[in-house]
């Protein structure tokens, strides 16, 4: 590969984790064409961009950019990388299960933000609610009391026209 070549890929690399919230390291030996592919899928249904980089144009380019020492030892072997788009927990999610399904495709850490994940806090990771959910999770608490005083309300209605319809009732008796 030529001096240029390396310093587009490097370039590349950089802008992919100058985009990304989360950079998710995973080694996939044993996994065949097939299962990649499908991970692929996945991870693009996600809004998740997954490549299989060489290791010392990763390391070079994590170098120039800065504040991803903790990777450098998960640099050896077969190293693919998820680069996170919005929601920096799908990734982990789609590692989790297809690693509970396979056991193979595992989990080697990840930067989230500008905090470092190792291989055991997988399950952790994968657990986490994403953002769409804690967004709606809020929308649901902000919801709530409305939705209460509005059911207070009605109720104060339904209960005042009984009342009526049972003294009208009364009185024609």
């Amino acid at each position: 590969m030529k001096k240029t070549e390396k310093t587009e890929i490097i370039s590349q690399i950089k802008e992919l984790v100058g985009n990304s919230t989360g950079v998710f390291l995973v080694d996939y030996a044993g996994v065949n064409v097939t299962d990649i592919n499908s991970l692929r899928r996945s991870f693009k249904q996600e809004g998740v961009t997954y490549k299989v980089l060489k290791n010392t144009l990763f390391k070079r380019a994590l170098e120039e950019v800065g504040g991803y020492d903790k990777l450098y030892d998960n640099l050896v072997g077969m190293t693919g990388v998820a680069f996170a788009g919005e929601n920096f927990v799908s990734p982990a999610k789609i590692i989790k299960k297809y690693f509970d399904e396979n056991k193979k495709f595992s989990f080697k850490g990840c930067y989230i933000e500008s905090t470092y994940y190792d291989a055991d806090q997988l399950d952790t990771l994968a657990s986490m609610p994403s953002k769409e959910e804690v967004m709606s999770s809020i929308v649901g608490s902000i919801a709530a009391p409305a939705s209460g005083i509005v059911g207070a309300i009605n109720a104060v209605f339904r209960d005042l026209v009984n009342v009526v319809d049972q003294i009208s009732k009364k009185q024609a008796a």
